[in-house]
């Protein structure tokens, strides 16, 4: 049964901060009842989040078949806000279960945790994880093409450009899987690893396993973290690429943004730069190569759009679209050619 869910962004409401908000309205609609926040009724989704139309409300009681209240922001540290434990108190005196992936656990909470078994309701804190093995870089099949979505920073459209592209390769009949490697991927597909909440000693090891899980199927696209070049979050992202070991990566930027999310004295290098490193990186583990260019465009208009899709595809010779506006052929493409290139090496076993 699909869950009905009120998702709570209570003065947060905007795209970066409430990217899990965004990202749950626009691939788990039919679950959204209403977002949660006093300070925008009247406003929907889309004007605020670029996702949706789904109706802000300023209290649970708006909401009466709500079963479910959603924490809907990712911020820098992932604390729950102080002025929020009296609205997921609320929630679950009302027989709701709570989902939340902040770093900060709901189920740790002695208050939480008490109120919550007295009306018999679930937390579910999705970062938890119990990962305790590391990498062993073995048996992973050369035969499955593994896409990886990078970036030069957080909060670019990793995730998005790895579900966006899962849909277009299903819907060409490809054989595709999203393997979700953060809170809101896994929220949305059921399954995952929040590799940003794994001991570092293992975040490879949890990766590699989620691999050797899915590569029965032909093409993986798993969603990348932060960014080598961002100086807060870039172990994770190291480990993320090492534990998957991806033969070809889409590159995923923001247009316009010239310095890292929540370190914003730090300027963002130069693609190219970053293009590269990524490229080395990978070499460690297994050879890589960036095959295309997902471009984040939500600060551009349309002409600006095209002039910036021209110039990074004239700069590297390789295929660059906006997902949201172009539409997924060309980096579709180049995962075709991708995937004919290693059939070539490792030819796929034919199934029955």
């Amino acid at each position: 049964m699909a869950r009905r869910l009120v998702i709570l962004t209570e003065g947060f409401s905007n795209p970066r901060t409430a990217k899990t908000a965004a990202n749950v309205i626009r691939y788990r609609p039919e679950e959204v009842l209403a977002v949660l926040d006093s300070t925008q009724v009247g406003r929907h989704s889309g004007e605020l989040l670029q996702a949706g139309r789904v109706p802000f409300v300023a209290r649970l009681a708006d909401v009466p078949d709500a079963d479910t209240l959603l924490i809907g922001i990712a911020p820098p540290g992932g604390k729950i806000p102080a002025p929020w434990r009296a609205v997921i108190l609320e929630a679950i005196d009302r027989g709701m279960d709570v989902v939340s992936g902040l770093h900060e656990f709901l189920g740790d909470d002695a208050e939480f945790a008490e109120a919550a078994r007295r009306r018999g309701v679930r937390l579910q804190d999705v970062r938890r994880n119990h990962e305790r093995d590391v990498a062993t870089c073995l048996d992973i099949d050369p035969s499955t093409l593994r896409v990886l979505t990078v970036g030069h920073d957080c909060s670019v459209g990793k995730m998005v450009a790895a579900v966006e592209l899962t849909r277009a390769c299903t819907a060409r009949g490809l054989d595709a899987k999203f393997l979700a490697t953060g809170q809101t991927g896994i929220m949305i597909d059921g399954d995952g690893v929040p590799v940003d909440c794994v001991v570092s000693d293992f975040v490879n090891g949890a990766v590699e396993r989620l691999v050797k899980r899915h590569q029965h199927h032909d093409i993986l696209l798993i969603e990348g973290q932060g960014s080598l070049a961002h100086p807060a979050y870039s172990a994770v992202t190291l480990g993320l690429l090492h534990g998957c070991a991806p033969q070809a990566m889409i590159f995923c930027y923001e247009a316009g943004r010239t310095r890292t999310t929540s370190v914003e004295h730090r300027p963002i290098p130069p693609i190219r730069d970053i293009k590269r490193c990524f490229e080395t990186m990978a070499e460690i583990r297994h050879p890589s190569r960036t095959i295309g260019f997902a471009i984040n465009g939500r600060l551009l208009d349309d002409a600006a759009a095209r002039d910036e899709r021209r110039r990074i595809e004239d700069e590297f010779g390789l295929p660059a679209c906006d997902l949201f506006r172009d539409g997924p052929e060309t980096l579709l493409a180049a995962i075709v050619a991708a995937r004919a290139d290693l059939d070539r090496l490792h030819p796929r076993p034919k199934r029955v």
